[in-house]
């Protein structure tokens, strides 16, 4: 009935490795009955092998570290990874290899491992990844402990002018300053401490000269020249602000330039100009998002998708205006496409009940088609929830037990608690162990507390100072004069 994940470095979801490598809440009860061997191989293969689609918004520290502690696993193969020769080699990926691993540890201190602690002072001086180390320390570690370190940190940067500007560069994009601000005063080492303010006071003025010379818009900026520039360097990122700008530049007078850019200027042009054109409800701009879509619909299969579709279709789900959606129903209910895709992810946001039987249908083809993981499950997740449409559970519980997403589990999760009565006493209880912070939340306000795992739980969460503040308000209104009994 539905395609099943094809990342041959996720295991299946049956599996104890597929659970942990998943964050399910599920992996962490199943290795705690699992052979203590079983359990410690697997655990130690998701630290070493980072599991997660992207590692800068889900989060599986902490569902180690807790996992670590309860399973006393030790430090060795933490060890050996961090310090093996493949860290010496050039290359992109050294935040993926070794990130999770510095933050299991970071988390391990948190919970009193000295030997953790003494691993990421060890790192932070000789690693490649030395920065992610420092920045854990940063917020574990007292000023006894990260002093000593700032002169072999610094020895890492020559002093020359190349060196000090790394060095300064460094100092500037560190997630926590902490350590560089003990070093900066430290007065056992005044030579330090000097360099250290010198590169800050000219990390200052350089940013102060980049921005007397900056390429980017000026007052005085035509659309003409706003146009121009986004065309220099094709990318969201560039359209975005050039978008941006041209709120700023753009009248009235200038719609006949905009609509004729839309129409036939170079693609990044074309993208901003829609862009801006559908941020304010522009009568033509539902036209030219379809014009758009029709032009990559008559290309040959093989052909790749216009570069200008994406940004096209990402400006139509910006409208907000009731023409939009009524264009949107007729574009969902008629076309098997990008287009249609987008139109059903904007009656999921943004619909009403009349448009549940729409969104239901989307997602069951999106499951179908792409399968549990992709990205376009999320609004439409999230719709089913916000509608309730309860004939959606299936395929929400289908989402849930196969995406390697944490993300998206903790949206289907959500979705369950308003589509589902068998929720509160079936996957809430497992969320309460599972890897984010939100899905914990999720299961601290429905699970069921006739389990005896559940009121255990919900009193270890509430202890637990690494606990996110949410998580625990949650936990509290359990308990509270006000809750039921527990």
């Amino acid at each position: 009935m539905y395609v099943d994940p094809v990342d041959s470095d996720i295991a299946p979801s049956g599996t104890l490795l597929g659970l942990l490598q998943r964050g399910r809440g599920d992996g962490t009860l199943h290795a705690l009955a699992a052979p203590r061997a079983e359990a410690l191989a697997a655990l130690t293969h998701c630290v070493l092998h980072d599991p997660r689609r992207d590692w800068q918004i889900e989060h599986r520290s902490l569902y180690y570290a807790r996992l670590h502690t309860e399973l006393d696993a030790g430090l060795d193969a933490i060890e050996a990874h961090l310090f093996h020769p493949d860290d010496r080699l050039p290359g992109e990926g050294v935040e993926e290899r070794t990130g999770l691993a510095l933050s299991v540890l970071g988390h391990l201190a948190s919970y009193g491992d000295d030997g953790a602690l003494a691993l990421l002072r060890r790192y932070a001086v000789s690693g490649t990844n030395w920065q992610w180390a420092l920045d854990e320390l940063a917020v574990r570690d007292d000023d006894a402990g990260l002093r000593p370190l700032g002169p072999a940190v610094l020895a890492r940067f020559p002093e020359t002018p190349e060196g000090e500007a790394e060095l300064a560069a460094a100092a500037r994009d560190a997630f926590e300053p902490r350590p560089w601000r003990l070093w900066e005063e430290d007065p056992a080492h005044p030579g330090q401490a000097e360099r250290l303010r010198r590169v800050r006071e000219a990390g200052s003025f350089d940013r102060w000269q980049r921005q007397l010379r900056t390429t980017g818009p000026r007052p005085g900026w035509s659309v003409h020249e706003v146009l121009a520039w986004a065309q220099e360097e094709p990318g969201p990122r560039r359209e975005a602000a050039a978008a941006r700008c041209l709120a700023a530049v753009a009248g009235p007078e200038d719609r006949a330039e905009l609509l004729a850019a839309a129409r036939s200027g170079p693609d990044a042009a074309r993208a901003v100009a829609i862009r801006h054109l559908a941020e304010r409800d522009d009568r033509d701009a539902l036209d030219l998002v379809q014009e758009a879509a029709d032009e990559a619909a008559v290309l040959t299969p093989s052909a790749p998708e216009p570069a200008v579709l994406g940004s096209v279709l990402d400006a139509l789900s910006r409208m907000r205006g009731a023409a939009a959606l009524d264009r949107a129903r007729q574009w969902a209910a008629g076309r098997d496409d990008a287009l249609g895709l987008v139109a059903a992810r904007m009656l999921a946001c943004r619909g009403g009940v009349q448009d549940a039987d729409t969104v239901l249908a989307a997602l069951r083809r999106s499951v179908r088609t792409l399968g549990p993981d992709a990205d376009a499950l999320a609004p439409l997740v999230d719709g089913a929830g916000r509608l309730t449409i309860r004939c959606a559970a299936p395929v929400l519980r289908h989402i849930y037990r196969e995406t390697a997403s944490s993300q998206l589990r903790g949206r289907a999760a959500q979705a369950l608690a308003a589509t589902d009565d068998t929720f509160a006493a079936g996957f809430a209880v497992e969320c309460l162990w599972d890897c984010e912070e939100t899905t914990r939340e999720i299961a601290a306000r429905h699970a069921e507390t006739g389990d005896n795992r559940v009121v255990e739980r919900l009193r270890r969460l509430a202890a637990d100072p690494a606990e996110e503040d949410e998580v625990q308000t949650a936990v509290r209104s359990r308990f509270g004069p006000d809750a039921p009994a527990v």
